[in-house]
């Protein structure tokens, strides 16, 4: 086994590592950028080592600085986690080349799945059924429109080097074939240094398959079941579960067979994943499944395989780095039950899902179920990284058990002021589509308007945030929080929480129950229900800020890079017209105007960063004729 790890990377899936490690006896060591300094993943690991400035081009993906940071610590081995440099064919071979231990698959099979087209070319070769599409050299857009046309709309532009739903537009008509390539090539170049692209025939009712399997150095490959992760958004994966619902026994062998003859193909080593599209117009059947990619890294997901199987997957990981055979044999493995896996993330579905950042002044997320998260109370969420602040699983002997259990840990979230993405995930799991079964890629996007929480309280609400506000200290007067109290209160500026008073308070209106639980500071209530955060002022200072559109005034809102400027001052524009596009925790924002109207003001370049708030366009209206 190896002595002592270094884990190239940050957040909940560096801490993950970490817990498997320790409990394997593994000295761990951690690399942080300045804005990690503090961070969880820094403060569990034996030993930490700073590694560069908080831009991940200027840390995390220095694979030089990692080797070095490994050598100075007395690392034995690096084990890459997910993103970053898991997936750089160079960057591990850097590792083993310097004398390390590298946790995870053989460069050469990292290089011939890397790239979308060339893989999928492999796979047709060892018999592994592909998606239809275009997979040439011509890059055109001439030629790659000519191509779309022949497929037959609608059809997906997808980056070769891309991952993570970056580098993908789906295209629903020939005229805006070009618009979308455009945007998917800069936003490929920008996240993967790599622009060319192919083409793939959307398919009507899709379900995302994938494979999770393993190889080891002595020709062993197995595969560990299959999981759903058709619930997407801008197609990044929201909810994942396991096993797949509605899947039969002959589908299973046919898609996990196929798996593993891809994994076969490569002489694959390690955790991988073979990703499917599925065709699920008439049921998952084994003859309407095609292979899409191979991920050649552990994957978000993998806590719902490791709860219906058992198995520790970062064990394995480090067993066959070390050198040992697969724990289990095929026949060893078996489905126990159900899982289901909600990504948590730092955002506003109410807004559109913008990111949210800043300090996590009250963090709880509860006792139930299992909880994977890099962050604790009083951290804080930045601009620089991905705003996924946890995953949680729920589990259960079948799949209603699981939706449950998950149900309840969504409703027991407490987050501020950072916003989150809970009372979305509470109305998707809960949703009688997702309850029986009728889920598809397009899922999130046709019920958008159900699962997005209203932002104005039930009158249940209300009344849990009054007795809140109620629940002072003994020497205060009962009602003396209640001076000026009215929704959402503007605040100027952000104060310590810690003279909270916590209570949970049942309420029902209209014969409705209503468990809110909240506390209360000099300036504000906060309540929670159903995993949405509802604030309440208890005073009313200055105007706020909203960092959106004030008399045609298009504020940053987030900081970001500006990565395109698609106006010029004094140009005319209709409303709805893009206007410049922001980049920021890895997603590509666009602000768009406001009205018919001329740009009477233009501050931004592009590749320029921005803070919040920075006024970055102001359109004047088109004037009016009485």
């Amino acid at each position: 086994m190896i002595a002592s790890l270094l884990i190239a990377n940050r957040g909940e899936i560096a801490c993950r590592v970490m817990r498997t490690a320790r409990r394997l006896g593994v000295r761990t060591i951690a690399v942080y950028s300045d804005a990690d300094a503090k961070a969880l993943h820094v403060r569990m690991a034996d030993e930490a080592v700073h590694i560069g400035a908080s831009p991940a081009r200027e840390s995390y993906l220095c694979g030089d600085r990692i080797i070095e940071a490994a050598k100075e610590s007395g690392a034995e081995g690096i084990h890459p986690g997910y993103g970053f440099l898991a997936e750089n064919a160079d960057f591990a071979q850097a590792v083993i080349d310097a004398g390390l231990i590298w946790v995870g698959p053989k460069p050469d099979s990292i290089r011939a799945m890397g790239l979308k087209d060339a893989a999928k070319k492999l796979m047709a070769e060892a018999g592994v059924p592909v998606t239809p599409g275009y997979l040439g050299e011509d890059q055109s857009p001439k030629h790659l429109k000519k191509e779309a046309d022949a497929i037959g709309y609608p059809v997906l532009i997808k980056a070769v080097a891309g991952g993570g739903g970056k580098g993908m537009r789906k295209v629903d008509v020939g005229a805006d074939f070009e618009d979308a390539l455009e945007s998917c090539k800069r936003e490929a170049s920008s996240s993967f240094g790599n622009d060319i692209v192919l083409l793939e025939k959307w398919i009507e009712s899709p379900r995302h398959i994938e494979v999770q399997v393993f190889g080891d150095s002595h020709g062993n490959v197995v595969h560990l079941f299959e999981r759903d992760c058709s619930l997407q958004r801008r197609h990044q994966k929201v909810i994942e579960e396991a096993p797949a619902p509605c899947m039969d026994a002959e589908t299973r062998e046919a898609v996990c067979g196929a798996a593993v003859r891809a994994a076969q193909a490569v002489s694959y080593e390690g955790a991988g994943t073979i990703e499917f599209i599925a065709d699920a117009s008439e049921g998952l059947r084994g003859d309407r499944i095609w292979f899409m990619e191979m991920n050649t890294r552990l994957q978000v997901e993998h806590p719902v395989t490791e709860e219906i199987t058992g198995q520790d997957l970062v064990e394995w990981q480090l067993r066959v780095a070390s050198g040992e055979p697969l724990p289990k044999t095929q026949d060893e493995l078996a489905i126990t039950g159900h899982a289901i896996e909600a990504r948590l993330y730092a955002e506003e579905p109410a807004k559109g899902f913008l990111p949210s950042v800043g300090k996590l002044d009250h963090f709880d997320l509860g006792d139930e179920g299992r909880i994977e998260t890099g962050v604790e109370e009083g951290d804080a969420i930045s601009s620089f990284y991905d705003p996924m602040i946890a995953k949680l699983i729920g589990r259960g002997a079948d799949r209603d058990e699981a939706i449950g259990e998950l149900a309840s840990m969504l409703d027991n979230v407490e987050v501020w002021p950072v916003r989150t993405n809970a009372g979305f995930l509470f109305n998707a799991v809960l949703h009688p589509e997702f309850g029986a079964a009728d889920i598809d890629t397009g899922f999130i996007e046709r019920n958008l308007d159900a699962l997005v929480p209203d932002p104005e309280p039930e009158e249940a609400i209300w009344r849990g945030a009054a007795a809140v506000a109620l629940a002072v200290d003994e020497d205060e007067e009962p009602l003396a929080g209640l001076a000026g109290f009215r929704l959402n209160a503007p605040v100027q500026d952000r104060v310590s929480l810690s003279r909270r008073s916590e209570v949970r308070w049942v309420s029902t209106a209209d014969g409705e129950f209503a468990a809110v639980s909240g506390f209360r500071d000099e300036e504000r209530v906060v309540a929670f229900y159903e995993g949405q955060a509802y604030e309440f002022g208890l005073t009313v200072r200055g105007t706020g800020a909203s960092h959106g559109v004030h008399d045609g005034e298009l504020e940053a809102p987030m900081p970001g890079k500006v990565t395109a400027v698609e106006v010029s001052h004094g140009e005319k524009v209709a409303k709805g017209q893009r206007l410049l596009t922001l980049e920021a925790m890895k997603m590509e924002h666009a602000l768009t105007a406001p009205f018919d109207g001329t740009v009477a003001e233009l501050n931004a370049k592009a590749g320029a960063q921005v803070t919040e708030g920075q006024l970055l366009v102001r359109v004047e209206a088109e004037p009016t004729s009485d």
